[in-house]
């Protein structure tokens, strides 16, 4: 298993996910706010409308994890209670994509992504 990328690019995404998960769960915010936010991240996938290049550029831009990440930091230090819910939502849907396979996306094909590539 130590010499397959893509399995552990998926354990690492399910990691992530189980991470979030738990930090989500400390915040007291009710689950159905979980639900609600945890697809937004994929709303730009629209742009791939326009293009597979703006569509790539847009679904990398969130679904990379330094933004949530830097998010998450902001929000702990300038005392945002409600940014961490928000990044950990973020972060868990990440998690989830990698998870089940999907990667970041080259400027190609929706289907091409890291993780084929690896």
């Amino acid at each position: 298993m130590l010499t397959k990328p893509g399995i552990l690019l998926r354990l690492e995404g399910a990691a992530l996910l189980a991470a979030s998960l738990y930090v989500y769960s400390g915040t007291g915010k009710g689950w159905w706010w979980f639900a609600a936010l945890f697809l937004w991240p994929d709303l730009p996938m629209l742009a791939f409308l326009k293009s597979p290049q703006l569509g790539s550029a847009m679904y990398n831009l969130v679904h990379n994890e330094a933004l949530p990440i830097a998010g998450a930091l902001a929000a702990l230090h300038y005392s945002i209670p409600s940014g961490i819910p928000f990044c950990a939502v973020w972060l868990a849907h990440i998690g989830w994509d990698r998870a089940i396979g999907y990667g970041l996306k080259y400027p190609t094909f929706f289907k091409d992504t890291h993780l084929q590539r690896v």
